[in-house]
C-alpha cells in the first residue's frame, strides 16, 4: 500500500515542523523514531489515548516530519530525517538534544 497523505519537501514549512514538534507527545514520538527506527503506530510508548495518539501522528505526517506506510492493517511510522536536514540543517538535532536535557532535568 501506498504512504499516507504528506507533504512534497518542497511544501514543509519551518512554522509547521516548529508546531509539531512543541507539543511533549509528539517530542516523545519523535525521540522514539529517532532513538529506535521505524515502528508500528501501536508500538509507541506514550500515555494517551489511541484516539488522541492517531491525532499527534496525523500532525507528524501533515507538518513533513514523520512519514506513515500501510501494510496490510498495520501503520508503521518513520522519520524523514533526510528531508528535514535538507530543509533546516540541524533543527531536529537542536530540538531532540534540548528535549533530551529537558527530561533529564524533570
Amino acid at each position: 500500500m501506498p504512504n499516507l497523505d504528506e507533504p512534497e519537501p518542497a511544501a514543509i514549512e519551518l512554522g509547521s515542523v516548529l508546531h509539531a514538534l512543541s507539543d511533549p507527545t509528539r517530542l516523545a514520538v519523535v525521540r522514539q523514531i529517532e532513538s529506535g527506527g521505524e515502528r508500528l503506530c501501536g508500538a509507541l510508548l506514550v500515555d494517551v489515548a489511541k484516539s488522541t495518539l492517531s491525532q499527534h501522528l496525523r500532525v507528524l505526517r501533515e507538518a513533513g516530519i514523520t512519514r506513515t506506510r500501510a501494510c496490510g492493517n498495520q501503520r508503521w511510522v518513520s522519520l524523514r530525517r533526510d528531508d528535514l536536514d535538507r530543509l533546516f540543517p540541524g533543527l531536529l538535532d537542536v530540538v531532540l538534544r534540548a528535549a533530551g536535557r529537558a527530561g533529564a532535568v524533570r
